[in-house]
């Protein structure tokens, strides 16, 4: 990716916010630098946040399911839908590490990366951790007059997290995560005529989970039902200048849903999943204008208030009222079919209202267990054709079973 970006004094509103809107998938709509704007009568206002990166779904496995994990049985990715799960994983170890190109239909050098693992202490105690890195391809940086200043630079984003689950009942589990989060898009590039230095972004966050499991038979077969919340992101804003009016919320937010499997036989089983998704991000003001274009009046709630405020606010602050905070719910669909629990097909369905960022997409894919290694592998199949953004989207997930691996090394030995 080539992008030439003539330093002004809007340079890093206008930097920070092409590559938000490149990773979250906002050049769905026409004018992502605007605060609204009119699409056959239609007000787009979506919600923008600093780091989106930290929405996108970092295995095959959900990834194949419609980007559907806070209830799905736990694995070595638990700690991005819900970190609750873990208090009933049946691993002692487990390790992932996912690879993701991403939105190749429009670039070739962008990348997503994702290391994930966990540690049972006991019974009842798990702790994980993992690593997420975005790689947002190679910027050449240019002054007024065209020169390139700062040739092939490669702006990237990561976090480190860190979490805790503790099974409280039989069937009940609660889970805690902390986030460290580094953005660097402009290697501290001055910022236009005022020379004004810009800095990489950091912020820390928090999540706060829980999950439930239960066995619930169907028609005499056995079956297991599983509802999961998690409310992620809780944290400080973002920066990439002193200037207090560029602070950007985190994507804090709230997923809530429930899984439920069937055991066919004893060689199949099927899970059907649904997962509700909100912003806990105030939504953008919309500013109303007569026939010439003049600004007449202002709609909803200001956006320059403290996290705690904001989240308070993202209820109730859509200028459309309640028809449009609905239309701020995503949901995302998922099913897997397991195969005498070795061999898995997968398929789901992401909705995102049209005004909100229009994300609409299939997904499907296979997951293949076998004596020590495990493989997830996922595809998109967006709705709006191959001029989507997210079409071709690959997710390449590799796990490990370190319980079998132990134990075929103490075989060798022996």
């Amino acid at each position: 990716m080539r992008l030439h970006l003539v330093i002004h004094i809007k340079f890093l509103f206008m930097i920070k916010r092409l590559f938000i809107a490149t990773a979250f998938l906002l050049s769905f709509s026409t004018d992502i630098f605007s605060q609204s704007t009119t699409l056959i009568g239609q007000e787009l206002n979506a919600i923008t946040t600093g780091v989106p990166f930290l929405t996108i779904a970092p295995d095959a496995r959900s990834g194949a399911m419609g980007d559907a994990g806070v209830a799905s049985s736990p694995d070595a990715n638990s700690i991005h839908w819900n970190p609750a799960k873990y208090a009933f994983i049946d691993q002692d170890v487990s390790l992932n590490l996912s690879y993701i190109p991403w939105l190749r239909n429009l670039v070739k050098d962008i990348n997503f990366q994702n290391l994930s693992g966990s540690y049972k202490i006991d019974d009842n105690q798990v702790l994980a951790a993992s690593l997420m890195y975005f790689s947002l391809g190679s910027i050449d940086f240019t002054n007024e007059f065209g020169d390139i200043i700062v040739p092939g630079y490669k702006p990237n984003e990561f976090s480190l997290d860190a979490a805790y689950a503790l099974k409280l009942s039989e069937n009940l589990s609660g889970g805690i995560a902390f986030r460290y989060v580094h953005s660097n898009l402009t290697g501290g590039i001055p910022a236009g005529g005022s020379g004004s230095a810009t800095k990489p972004g950091n912020a820390v966050a928090g999540d706060i989970s829980m999950f439930y499991t239960k066995d619930m038979k169907l028609e005499n077969k056995n079956g297991k039902f599983n509802f999961g919340l998690n409310i992620s992101n809780l944290g400080s804003k973002i920066s990439y200048s002193e200037d207090k009016y560029y602070d950007d919320f985190l994507p804090a937010n709230l997923r809530i849903g429930a899984a439920y499997t069937l055991e066919l036989d004893d060689y199949n089983t099927i899970t059907a999943m649904l997962d509700i998704n909100k912003l806990l991000v105030p939504t953008p003001q919309f500013i109303v204008k007569d026939n010439d274009g003049n600004p007449v009046d202002t709609l909803g709630l200001p956006n320059d208030v403290s996290v705690p405020v904001g989240i308070f606010h993202s209820f109730y602050d859509a200028p459309g009222g309640f028809k449009e905070e609905m239309h701020e719910l995503m949901y995302s669909a998922g099913l897997e079919y397991w195969y005498m629990k070795q061999f898995a097909v997968r398929a789901g369905y992401f909705d995102e209202h049209g005004t909100k960022g229009n994300r609409k997409f299939f997904t499907m894919g296979i997951g293949v267990k076998l004596n020590v290694l495990n493989f997830d592998f996922a595809y998109v199949v967006p709705t709006a054709g191959r001029s989507n953004p997210l079409a071709n989207t690959l997710r390449f997930t590799l796990g490990f079973n370190m319980a079998n691996l132990n134990k075929e090394t103490q075989e060798k030995k022996s």
